[in-house]
């Protein structure tokens, strides 16, 4: 039987776990999973589970030697038990009062499984933000990163939603593992919305995935779009890649480009 209140579900590497409450300014219960990767990865951390208190709230710390950021979110909804889980980052910072936001939004909206909320994101990587409180639907999913993400725990259970281990840091390809929940969330038939409560923001650091526009950039969002368009792959790439061309595609050129996102798609189908 779950708790009543909210739990931050944090994916975390090579951290320090004692101090991450207080910089995130955490104000909620939360479970925090830290994989030892590498060589940074501490020496004297071993693999298992802990708590500690934090002002009147319980941190729940699952330790790891394992890598993927898909699998520690999936690692940390299966060990949580709030009502309402947020999907959160080791880079987020929360701003006071939002535990109770996000409550009172799931309150007023009884109808919704799953809310995406604003979370105010480092200069120049924005892919969002809500204006308004909307349905999400397929046309307007594939923009919102996984901090973004509210639900009620046990309609994402009951669902058999979860991460794909194949995206993200840490998996075999890159970025697109939040799209592909969200479209997987879809797919199971739960309700989502936007809302435009905002509740906290994003600290600037480097990106953990992106390392410019090289082939494997192209080839892995054509995997990625198998998975999200199935038979529409090919014309959603090229839509992409043209709509981005001076961006993207200046190195290479459109052709190429859209020939390393069909040879992703054709593996995509493999797998």
């Amino acid at each position: 039987m779950g708790n009543s209140g909210l739990q931050i579900l944090v994916s975390a590497v090579n951290k320090d776990v004692s101090l991450m409450p207080e910089r995130m300014n955490l104000e909620s219960d939360a479970v925090i999973v830290d994989q030892l990767i590498g060589d940074d990865a501490p020496k004297d951390l071993s693999e298992g589970d802990s708590s500690f208190p934090y002002k009147e709230h319980t941190v729940k710390v699952l330790t790891r030697r394992e890598k993927g950021v898909g699998l520690s979110r999936n690692t940390a909804l299966e060990a949580a038990d709030g009502d309402i889980i947020q999907f959160g980052d080791d880079d987020i910072v929360y701003e006071s009062g939002y535990a109770k936001r996000i409550l009172s939004e799931f309150e007023k909206h009884p109808e919704a499984d799953v809310l995406l909320f604003n979370v105010k994101q480092q200069p120049g990587r924005e892919t969002y933000h809500n204006g308004d409180f909307k349905a999400v639907s397929w046309y307007n999913y594939g923009r919102y990163p996984a901090y973004a993400i509210c639900a009620r725990r046990q309609k994402l259970i009951d669902s058999g939603v979860r991460y794909s281990l194949l995206f993200g840091g840490g998996a075999p390809y890159m970025n697109g593992e939040d799209s592909l929940f969200l479209h997987d969330c879809l797919k199971a038939g739960l309700k989502l919305y936007r809302t435009p409560v905002e509740i906290g923001s994003e600290t600037p650091g480097e990106s953990t995935w992106f390392k410019g526009y090289t082939d494997k950039f192209f080839y892995d969002r054509g995997v990625l779009y198998h998975f999200l368009y199935g038979r529409m792959a090919a014309l959603w790439g090229f839509r992409f890649l043209f709509k981005n061309r001076e961006e993207m595609c200046k190195g290479k050129g459109l052709s190429a480009c859209y020939s390393l996102l069909l040879e992703g798609v054709r593996h995509g189908r493999t797998l």
